[in-house]
């Protein structure tokens, strides 16, 4: 096994604590299922919010996926002026036996604009 980072980001419409905690659930998910991770495998994971998101915590989200002894962290990105704005980030730091040109990061919604050479 190898500790490998998985990074996924999504953007909300709203500063909206529904939208916070639906889009963290759906990343979170993703994240998962395409890397074919259980909660036993993700030792922590940052989450990131710009600092236009203050409704709620992401980890929230990832709390009631069941990430209940997993380390989670909270913080608000730099306020670049021309960066995407509403957007959610993570880094889950996880073991894997997958080599790291096979991790699946993830990013959804109109963070897809974030990195188009890797995009779903």
């Amino acid at each position: 096994m190898a500790v490998r980072a998985v990074r996924g980001a999504t953007q909300i419409d709203a500063d909206d604590r529904d939208q916070i905690l639906e889009a963290t659930t759906e990343l979170v998910t993703e994240v998962m299922a395409r890397n074919a991770l259980g909660t036993d495998d993700v030792i922590s994971v940052i989450f990131t919010v710009t600092p236009d998101l203050t409704a709620e915590f992401p980890a929230l989200a990832a709390r009631k996926l069941g990430f209940h002894d997993v380390p989670l962290l909270c913080a608000t990105e730099i306020g670049v002026p021309h960066a995407l704005p509403r957007v959610i980030r993570l880094m889950a730091h996880v073991e894997t036996a997958r080599p790291r040109a096979d991790v699946q990061h993830v990013y959804l919604r109109g963070a897809t604009a974030l990195r188009l050479d890797i995009a779903q």
